[in-house]
């Protein structure tokens, strides 16, 4: 990438394609104890085009076999030359402990994404309840960065939760926006001071006694929830004690807690031939590795390409996160995902690996 790229418009560039660019490392930043943003932008004169909310997957070269990580974006789609996650460390981590030790600017990765559909864009409403803890306040910073550029006006209530005052992510950043945005409600609540800042603010933990007074009229707003599954099934119940109106709303998993929060997957079929089913096995060819398989009963893609030594990139396996898209030169799938391909990808032919299951003979372009 040249300085060139600074004096060209927008609508002069094409949008950052995962299946073509990389993403270059330009900055890393520590926004609290154990947690770092890394700043990424293409490897080519390209932008970034997502919804605020959204997350990529990172392929980490951590060992012989690349770790695949997902992570929310922090940045806001409204400055489109460069990206952001922003991570923590936990004590286990293997992935996120890999990016804080090596790192650096000019370092290059593979990447994939943007998807997902935790975005106020998602869901329009005329006033907003931001509920957040820890590093679940990275989703929330991107909505409130683009409001802040796109619709400063716009009524936002944030609770934003954390241990103690230094662990509270991006705070400097909130209590500025918070002085020039006139409709954002500010809150912070920590479990306990500090020695190491003086706290002046809320102590304890969220409950169905302080929510009615941190946000007194949360009934009338849509609401947005990130953090630790604990917290947000807490949040769950504290709304539920109030007969908040579930659907209105929406909180950000991934792994294993996906399964009981998401709504009803949302399915994707292509159209098979009439009449066709399953058969105890389908043929699958993999143009690009010069492989066939026979795909077994019950098999997705991406089973059957691991079978066969065929490597087809996978993170959360749920059909959320899109890692594993691939595209489909002929031949009928069973698709029922959770969001992490788009209706335009799928009228091209792309499908996800992890939850595609063949219903007539397959090629396949990886």
């Amino acid at each position: 990438m040249t300085d060139g790229m600074l004096y060209r418009h927008v609508d002069e560039m094409a949008p950052w394609d995962d299946r073509l660019q990389m993403l270059e490392v330009v900055a890393v930043m520590e926004e609290a104890p154990e947690v770092k943003t890394f700043t990424f932008r293409s490897d080519n004169q390209t932008w970034f085009r997502y919804r605020p909310g959204q997350f990529i997957t990172l392929e980490l070269p951590v060992a012989e076999e690349p770790l695949f990580r997902t992570y929310t974006l922090s940045s806001s789609p409204s400055r489109p030359f460069s990206i952001a996650v922003t991570v923590k460390a936990q004590p286990d981590s293997i992935g996120t402990r890999w990016m804080f030790d090596h790192l650096k600017p000019g370092d290059h990765l593979k990447a994939y994404g943007p998807t997902g559909t935790f975005s106020h864009h998602t869901h329009p409403a005329g006033r907003y309840l931001f509920i957040s803890a820890g590093s679940g306040v990275t989703p929330m910073m991107s909505m409130l960065r683009w409001l802040f550029d796109c619709a400063p006006w716009t009524d936002v209530a944030f609770i934003n939760c954390a241990r103690q005052p230094e662990d509270i992510i991006f705070r400097r950043e909130l209590e500025f926006l918070g002085a020039r945005m006139p409709g954002l409600l500010l809150s912070f609540l920590v479990e306990q001071r500090s020695s190491r800042e003086i706290w002046s603010g809320l102590v304890g933990r969220l409950d169905d006694r302080r929510l009615p007074l941190m946000v007194p009229d949360f009934q009338d707003r849509e609401v947005f929830c990130c953090g630790p599954e604990p917290f947000m099934a807490m949040v769950r119940t504290v709304l539920a004690s109030h007969g908040f109106d579930s659907a209105r709303y929406h909180q950000e998993s991934f792994g294993s807690a996906q399964a009981d929060t998401a709504p009803a997957a949302r399915g994707a079929m292509d159209q098979p031939a009439a009449g066709a089913e399953p058969a105890e096995s389908v043929p699958i060819r993999f143009v690009q590795s010069a492989t066939a398989v026979d795909c077994l009963e019950g098999q997705s893609v991406l089973q059957a390409a691991r079978a066969s030594g065929v490597r087809i990139a996978a993170a959360c396996e749920l059909g959320l996160c899109g890692t594993c898209k691939v595209k489909k030169l002929s031949g009928d799938v069973e698709m029922i995902h959770n969001g992490g391909i788009l209706d335009d990808e799928i009228d091209q032919g792309f499908i996800l690996a992890c939850c595609s299951k063949p219903l007539t003979p397959l090629e396949i372009e990886a």
